[in-house]
């Protein structure tokens, strides 16, 4: 036991911290930092290109068992709760919230972009790219796409064709509904069914070793995505539209810290500390720019925070879905700053018709490859006033803006969570408030708040 005690001791320092160079999060931040360096120096942009197969590498292995998870989270959550009732209940509460967010955030977009103006005098710049035939040949592309969506098409695509394809493809809408009749079967079981809960439990909790094992490359695959994006977009195209970005962040940094600060705060817990508990999760997205890629992760940390996994299972993934916030804040702001940029006028009501198509075209953007960019295609199909084809101007630049979409539908969607779970009173706030400020001991399923590959190397001496 000594022996055991000494070898503790000897992993971590005074006030039972690890070390920063210990974390994930500061590899990931040098992953990022060193893939943007490369990017831009010119001697080595051809190498950067070709470091995109580690980002794409990350994002596969990490996607390889999000469908597995989401259905034992599900499954097992249900099994136990046993109350049907609470699932209906949980389901409704969260769909009201969303729409409630979602509205709140296309609102702010709308707000800030006229405000703003960032689209005004690009006439010129809008004219030359809208006559570039290979720029819209990729938009012809995102359009025949986006005729393909349709609300009917979107509500039949959560029933899969079999509960293989729905894995096989890896789609979360479709993995949920099976995995909410599966639990639903389950529970009806009885003791007999419990049984088997338990066994898919325990398949659970193996794979989030694996998510644990996975995310030791996640600098690895920051690094890879970050430099494939700066060395093949470019600085020019950034300058170009840099207004526009600047617009975009704004209003997210806006939409996290007013309207989501509040909501943290009518919910009782600090919003700057529910941040930095998922400091790996953001700096892992602003890697990826993918919020998939934190979707394990912030499971097993809502979860580890107090909040029930069932709540947690059924609420994050449809969030997903159902509640980007920070996609519709991009796609109000976007349409309005393309109207600016070709002249397109927009009054009120066109305003007001186009905050109401967002508010169903918004529901499918996770349902498609690149779903922002074509639900965007897509809402300005249906509103028929401003030219699909001004989508050119943000082709170069819709990957440097994803980033903020994600970082912001991560936060949303992990704050939904817990605010839903404390309305179904299935959260522990002691043990919430324990996580967020840091004095919650390390997981035993391998789910630290700051993963690391080797112990570290701050040494602690045993007092005599």
């Amino acid at each position: 036991m000594a022996s055991h005690a000494a070898a503790s001791d000897a992993t971590v320092c005074p006030g039972g911290r690890k070390p920063l160079y210990a974390s994930l999060y500061f590899w990931v931040v040098v992953g990022i930092v060193a893939g943007i360096v490369l990017g831009l120096i010119p001697a080595t942009k051809g190498f950067a290109a070709a470091m995109q197969p580690f980002g794409t590498a990350f994002i596969r292995m990490v996607k390889m068992v999000i469908a597995p998870i989401i259905f034992c989270t599900v499954v097992t959550g249900i099994a136990k709760m046993g109350d049907m009732g609470k699932v209906g209940r949980v389901g409704v509460k969260c769909m009201l919230y969303f729409w409630a967010m979602t509205l709140c955030a296309l609102a702010i977009g709308l707000v800030v972009v006229n405000v703003y103006q960032p689209g005004a005098g690009m006439d010129e710049y809008a004219a030359r790219m809208q006559a570039n035939q290979a720029e819209v040949a990729k938009i012809e592309e995102f359009a025949g796409k986006a005729q393909k969506l349709s609300t009917t098409d979107f509500l039949l695509n959560i029933v899969p064709h079999s509960a293989v394809d729905a894995f096989a493809k890896g789609d979360i809408l479709q993995v949920l509904f099976f995995s909410i009749l599966f639990g639903v079967a389950l529970a009806q079981l009885g003791e007999k069914g419990a049984r088997l809960a338990d066994v898919i439990d325990e398949f659970g909790k193996a794979l989030f070793k694996v998510i644990h094992s996975i995310m030791y490359f996640a600098p690895l695959g920051a690094f890879g995505a970050m430099a494939y994006v700066v060395a093949s977009q470019g600085h020019e195209a950034l300058l170009k539209l840099l207004y526009l970005m600047l617009g975009v962040y704004t209003t997210c940094l806006i939409f996290i810290f007013v309207v989501l600060g509040l909501v943290c705060r009518l919910a009782g817990f600090s919003l700057w500390r529910y941040l930095v508990y998922i400091r790996d999760e953001i700096l892992l997205v602003l890697g990826t720019s993918s919020s998939e890629a934190a979707l394990p992760r912030m499971m097993r940390k809502l979860e580890r925070a107090g909040a029930e996994k069932s709540v947690v299972g059924l609420c994050l993934p449809m969030g997903y879905s159902f509640n980007l916030d920070g996609t519709c804040i991009y796609l109000t702001m976007a349409a309005v700053f393309l109207a600016q940029a070709t002249g397109t006028p927009l009054d009120i009501s066109h305003q007001l018709s186009l905050l109401g198509i967002l508010l169903l075209t918004s529901k499918g953007a996770a349902a498609v490859t690149g779903g922002g960019f074509i639900t965007l295609a897509a809402t300005l199909q249906t509103m028929g006033t401003i030219p699909v084809a001004s989508l050119t101007l943000l082709l170069g630049v819709d990957r440097f803006m994803s980033e903020a979409r994600a970082i912001t539908n991560l936060i949303g969607n992990g704050i939904a969570t817990l605010v839903v779970a404390k309305w179904e009173r299935a959260l522990d706030t002691t043990r919430l408030a324990a996580a967020l400020d840091g004095s919650l001991a390390d997981d035993e399923d391998g789910m630290p708040l700051a993963a690391s590959a080797e112990p570290a190397l701050c040494i602690v001496k045993n007092p005599q």
